[in-house]
């Protein structure tokens, strides 16, 4: 005999039971997968032993991605029975949302074949069709994928360390997708299809939408730089994680390095041309992107590429404008919100920048931390030629500098933008990338462990969405901080981080799951990585000894 507590019920078994036959049949389709002792499952996992289990619904992180490679899989799925000889490739895209793209660039995405697509998927949610998950070899998987014209996915199985993967069948269908599913297609009824740009937006809910689907918002200046960045991973022929550690060879990582590093320099360069071109207008210079995007090494690599174009700016943080401790904003936990635009001493700010642009003298202050309160700073004055740049959480949103005009601003949105797929149906998250980065750079500078950096990170999410995602399609400039070859650099760093997650926090199911995906990847050595590199920043040995916020 054996109890489980699932729903607020205590039930005595005796044999092997499915999550799914505990829940009430009215309910089921509700929750997308469940907690079992801390571990997470799909709903037809069979518990065999005393267990707490906690379903999830579409509120939850875990459960949107249950749902996510759920859909993912159905999506190729209809295409295939529909457009058998079309390969089709999953990436994110604008709006929190998925863009599918045929792989050959000759077939044109139309709306005949958007409602065919869709009267497929309908059919197939219709028919509720069970999701059976089967094991077999890594040899055999390897050989039915090569048979079925998907050397894709094929080459990515052969930097899976473990013998076996799970295949999940649905009629006659095959697909392997990464992750767990939910029990059947029935469950995955919300969503939304339409084109885009040559291409097919695919919207699912979201947890941070409290699992809706959220408005879609075109993002046309966002839109363009993940256009860019899909370009570019064609270009260095790393669009698919095989293709990828293809470069992390002894006899081509070096020249991979470079590439990328190359990229970002030409995108200095088109900045810094840019703000030159109109150096007459410009006198606030403004840095903002999520947590771990690379704002620090940014700034100052832009600082100095416009020394080299005669212009001198004047770096001011934004942090010395916090104020005295006991007038911080609480969040809805009662917590102190730093993250909160009323953290700060806006007014005293907006005073310091409008004497330092109109040529007179500005004490700036000198926030100490410790203490929580602000002290005398230093008295500086610039130049008419001389711009400010500022790099933080708010430095986009109007309401910190009201009182400089616009035309006096140029807004650089920052964050790593990744167009790269362990295989054509499985992207890549530029979150995750960002929550590696942060493992690392926190692990290294902070001491902090990874469970740590894991606790914090909801709270940094919703900092995101508040105070920085609403403001990014007003930026004048979106520089792409993501190098393609760094996964391979920070695997080293991060797997001995994650690995410390004890399989009793409430964290270790994301920490599972990010060792999982970071062994794909192979090995580079970080010793060519440039002394400049964005990627200094989390790994160490930047040759501006700085550390992001």
């Amino acid at each position: 005999m054996f109890t489980i507590n699932i729903a607020g019920k205590k039930h005595e078994l005796s044999e092997k039971t499915p999550i799914l036959s505990l829940i009430d049949k009215r309910s089921q389709k509700k929750y997308m997968a469940a907690k079992v002792n801390n571990r997470l499952r799909e709903l037809t996992y069979e518990l065999f032993f005393d267990a707490d289990v906690e379903l999830l619904d579409l509120k939850a992180p875990d459960a949107i991605k249950v749902y996510e490679t759920s859909f993912r899989y159905l999506l190729a799925m209809a295409f295939h029975n529909v457009y058998p000889d079309y390969q089709i490739k999953i990436s994110y895209a604008i709006s929190r949302s998925l863009l599918v793209a045929v792989v050959d660039p000759k077939i044109n995405v139309d709306m005949k074949m958007i409602a065919a697509v869709k009267e497929e998927i309908d059919r197939l949610i219709k028919l509720d069709l069970p999701f059976t998950r089967t094991t077999m070899s890594k040899e055999d998987a390897y050989n039915y994928f090569v048979k079925v014209g998907q050397k894709d996915k094929a080459d990515a199985l052969q930097y899976r360390p473990e013998k076996t993967c799970h295949f999940y069948a649905c009629g006659d269908y095959l697909n392997y997708m990464y992750g767990y599913m939910v029990p059947s297609t029935g469950y995955l009824s919300q969503y939304k299809m339409f084109p885009y740009d040559g291409h097919i937006i695919v919207q699912y809910p979201r947890y941070e939408a409290n699992g809706q689907i959220p408005e879609f918002k075109d993002e046309p200046t966002f839109s363009k730089v993940l256009k860019r960045a899909y370009r570019w991973a064609n270009t260095c022929e790393a669009d698919i994680i095989s293709k990828m550690n293809d470069h992390a060879k002894e006899d081509a990582y070096v020249d991979f390095i470079n590439m990328n590093e190359t990229l970002h320099n030409d995108m200095l360069a088109e900045l810094g041309e840019r703000i030159a071109n109109d150096i007459e207008n410009i006198r606030l210079i403004c840095i903002a992107g999520p947590s771990s995007s690379g704002k620090t090494t940014f700034s100052n690599r832009l600082r100095v590429e416009l020394m080299s174009r005669g212009i001198k700016p004047l770096r001011i943080s934004l942090d010395m404008y916090y104020k005295d401790r006991d007038q911080i904003p609480v969040d809805e936990f009662g917590e102190k919100d730093f993250e909160d635009i009323n953290a700060l001493d806006i007014d005293l700010f907006n005073d310091n920048i409008l004497k330092l642009i109109n040529g007179e003298e500005a004490e700036l202050p000198n926030y100490q931390f410790e203490g929580g309160r602000a002290e005398h700073g230093f008295i500086t004055k610039i130049g008419p030629d001389t711009p400010i740049i500022i790099e933080g959480i708010h430095a986009l949103n109007d309401q910190l500098s009201y009182a400089i005009p616009k035309h006096q601003k140029f807004k650089i949105y920052i964050a790593p933008q990744f167009q790269i797929n362990i295989d054509y149906h499985n992207p890549i998250s530029y979150t995750d990338i960002r929550l590696l980065r942060r493992i690392v750079r926190d692990k290294k500078y902070r001491g902090a462990s990874a469970e740590r950096t894991l606790e914090m990170w909801p709270s940094v999410r919703r900092g995101e969405f508040k105070w920085i995602y609403p403001y990014q399609e007003g930026c004048n400039y979106v520089y792409n901080s993501a190098l393609t070859y760094e996964l391979c650099v920070l695997k080293k760093y991060a797997l001995p981080a994650l690995q410390e997650v004890k399989p009793d926090s409430p964290h270790y199911i994301t920490a599972n799951r990010l060792i999982k995906f970071l062994k794909y990847f192979t090995d580079i050595d970080d010793r060519w990585v440039p002394c400049n590199s964005l990627l200094r920043e989390f790994i160490g040995g930047s040759c501006f000894a700085e550390v992001d916020e």
